[in-house]
Parts: C-alpha cells; structure tokens; sequence
C-alpha cells in the first residue's frame, strides 16, 4: 500500500483544501480553544504587567529617596563630630534604612507578581500542548484509517473520479497539518522549559530578597539600639559626649600600640612563592570609593611596614552587603567591642582563601557567615557598618599571607581585665590589599 507522500507525488499539487471530518473536527477545536484561551490570559497578563510596572515605579521613586539620605549623611560625615551630628546620622541612617526595607518590599511584591504572570503563562503553554496533541493524534487517525482501507475496493467502489482526487487531497491535507502541530509542539515546548527555568529563577530571587528583608530589619533595630545606648552614655549632654569620644580614642590608639608592639614581636618568613600574583581578588563592594589607603610599604613585596594603617577602607554607608574576595573558608569571626567598646574592628570577619591570601573585614553591622563556612568569591558573608573604632561607616579590609594570621586572645592594658579576640598576624605579613585587588 502506497502512503500518503506516494499519492502527492502521484496526483499532484493542485488539489483545493479539504479535510476529512474527524480531523477537521479535531484540528479546528485546537485552533478555537487557544485563541480564546489567549485572548482571556492577555487581559489578566496585562493587568498583572500594570502592577510589575506601579512596583517598578515605587522602587526608582524609593531608590531617589535613598539617595538623598545618602548625600545628607555624606555632608554630615564632613562635619565636626557632635552629639547632635551623631544622633541626626542615626536618625538619618534609620530613615534610609527604612527606606531600603521598602524597597525590597516592593521587589518582592513585584517578584511574586512575575512568578504569577509566569504560572499563567505555564498553564497556558501546557494547555497548548495538550490541544496540539489531541489534533495530531486526530489527523494520525485519520490517515491511518485511510490507509488501512482497501484502496482498490475504493477506487472500484467509485465512479466518480473527482470524489477519489478529493479523498486524497484530503489526507494529504491532515498530513501537512500534522507537521504544521508538530512543528508548533516543539517551539511550545521550548518556550515551556524556558518559562519554568525563569520561574525558578524568580522563585530563587524572591528567596534571596526575604533573607535581604530580615537582615535589613535586624540592622534597623541595632540603629536604634544605637541611639538609644548613645543617649544614655552622654546622658544627652554635649560634654559629655565630647569625653566619651577623647575617651575612645585615647583606648583605641593604646590598644594600636599594643597590638603593634606584639605583632611585631611575632616572628614569620614570608615565603614569596606562596603568594598569588597580583590582582587575584575581587572587591568586596559593588560600589568602589577609597577613603583610606594602605599605610607604608616596602617596594616589591608590599608589606605593611609599621606606624600606619594596616588595610584599606573603603566608604560603605550601613547596611551595604559586604561580599567574599575568592574562594576560601571563614576562619573566624567575633565582635571586639563586646569586650572593649570602640578600640578595634567591631564586629568582624576572618577569611582565608584558597590562593595563598587571608582578609579580615572589620566594622559590619551584621555578620552571616559562621566559622568553618566554605563560602565562594562574590558571597555575601556580612553588611558593613560602624562597629568598633569608626568615626563614620565604612568598611575595613586588611590583607595578610593566609599562613601568618589566626584569631588569637590579646590581654589588654587599654581595656584593664580585659580579654581581646581578634586576627592577629606578624608585622611583615600584612600586605596591600591594593596590590592584590582586580584593577577597576
């Protein structure tokens, strides 16, 4: 018995469209069904589209809002430290601070409503599939009823030769239709996979948003932890303030020369062989802005010398997600101002890499990593704030060979009875993070 391809060829291609009742039957009900359902999805995606687009709107409208907090606290920060000043950046950080929550409120509002204009879309294409199926299978039957019939017990059956031409030119019809479904159920089937993987995309990012929305609200509750104590230690009273901060200042220089005094005791040879070339580390901010720059260095091997600063500080208002600089494991964490308010990093980070590096990330609001963490180049270990000795918030980031450094205990005159813990490393294994930082 000859197929279908065999009677085209044979009798040509100049038959008029005609299909065969079943699969007409079958094809048309597809065709109908998906052009309402597309009509009545467009209505709901639009109005969904509406609300992505107000959420959108409300974002970049918060987002100038930040902004301009921003720029009051960076005229503040260039202002003689007050008790006035201090209590007005708290005040503004927390309106800012706010203002982020609101923000990612609003994102994941938005996120949610893309996960339900997704699931629609889902629906729908799966809705497709399943009525392209039932007209391919329609027109299959069809022609496989044509071709299991006696074809001579048809042709004889038949005086009418118009009627036979007819009888194949509609079976070659249902043939082409069935290609046309077919080529239509892979392209739906690949639009299918690419919405689901987009979906799981959104579903990953509205996670992400809820841990950044629960650690925004614990960094606002400190800001106002923060207040709160610094009323209470000045009583409100400028003079007061005045003497807590020559106060600070006085212990956290001691606790420097200290510190110093000890670590250069400690004795290390560095190994040049095991350190990385330069540029091997990413930084750990999205947003780059120097205010300090490693203190004095030796030509060639950048070792921080002595009597200056130990690391880089970089301008990070509070709350910023502070970000891994390669692969590696935390080595330690901890807050030095639980035993000794305001004399060293705060609360801190210890890392160290694989490539022969470790850095400490000193002064965070918010610490989200635990000791033994693995954790990859670009993760959020923490948020940046003004923890420890700060005269505003930023972000302080020290560099060492990985070998040399550990959280060790340091008994301080500084701080009578008290016991620090903080990383510790030889003199000469301090090097500039600079140096080892990609090239902006």
């Amino acid at each position: 018995m000859k197929h279908f391809k065999d009677y085209k060829k044979q009798y040509g291609e100049s038959f008029r469209l005609w299909l065969e009742p079943k699969a007409l039957t079958g094809i048309f009900l597809g065709v109908i069904f998906l052009v309402f359902f597309s009509v009545s999805f467009a209505e709901t995606a639009e109005e969904v589209r509406n609300k992505i687009d107000a959420k959108s709107a409300d974002i970049i409208k918060l987002e100038q809002e930040i902004k301009a907090y921003q720029n009051e606290l960076d005229g503040l920060g260039k202002q003689k430290s007050s008790l006035s000043s201090s209590i007005k950046q708290l005040d503004l950080t927390r309106k800012k601070l706010i203002a982020s929550i609101s923000v990612t409120e609003n994102k994941i509002e938005r996120t949610n409503l893309k996960i339900q204009s997704l699931g629609s879309q889902i629906v729908n294409k799966e809705d497709a599939i399943l009525n392209n199926t039932k007209a391919v299978i329609s027109g299959l039957k069809a022609m496989n009823e044509f071709e299991s019939a006696n074809i001579a017990q048809t042709l004889f059956s038949k005086t009418d030769f118009t009627s036979i031409w007819n009888d194949l030119d509609a079976i070659i019809t249902v043939n082409e239709k069935v290609k046309e479904k077919i080529v239509e159920l892979k392209q739906v089937k690949g639009e299918l996979e690419d919405t689901r993987e987009e979906t799981l995309t959104a579903k990953n990012e509205l996670e992400r948003l809820k841990r950044e929305l629960a650690d925004e609200k614990k960094i606002v509750d400190q800001n106002t932890t923060q207040k709160n104590k610094l009323l209470k230690e000045t009583k409100n009273s400028e003079a007061n303030y005045q003497k807590l901060v020559k106060d600070r200042l006085a212990k956290k220089e001691a606790f420097e020369k200290e510190l110093r005094d000890y670590e250069s005791q400690l004795q290390y040879i560095l190994d040049p062989s095991k350190l990385p070339n330069a540029g091997v580390l990413s930084w750990p901010l999205d947003y780059i802005y120097v205010t300090q720059y490693f203190g004095k260095t030796e030509a060639g091997k950048r070792l921080y010398k002595n009597g200056s600063h130990n690391g880089i500080d970089l301008r990070a208002p509070v709350g910023t997600a502070v970000k891994a600089m390669a692969d590696g494991i935390i080595a330690g964490t901890g807050d030095t101002d639980v035993q000794c308010p305001g004399v060293s990093f705060g609360r801190f980070v210890l890392i160290k890499y694989n490539n022969g590096l470790a850095s400490t990330f000193g002064h965070l609001s918010l610490i989200k990593v635990n000791t033994g963490d693995k954790v990859s180049r670009g993760k959020i270990i923490g948020y940046s704030g003004n923890t420890g000795y700060s005269t505003g918030p930023h972000l302080h980031v020290s560099v060492y060979a990985k070998d040399a450094v550990d959280l060790k205990t340091l008994p301080s005159k500084s701080c009578p009875g008290k016991v620090l813990t903080q990383p510790i490393s030889p003199i000469n294994a301090y090097l500039d993070p600079i140096f080892y930082l990609t090239k902006l």
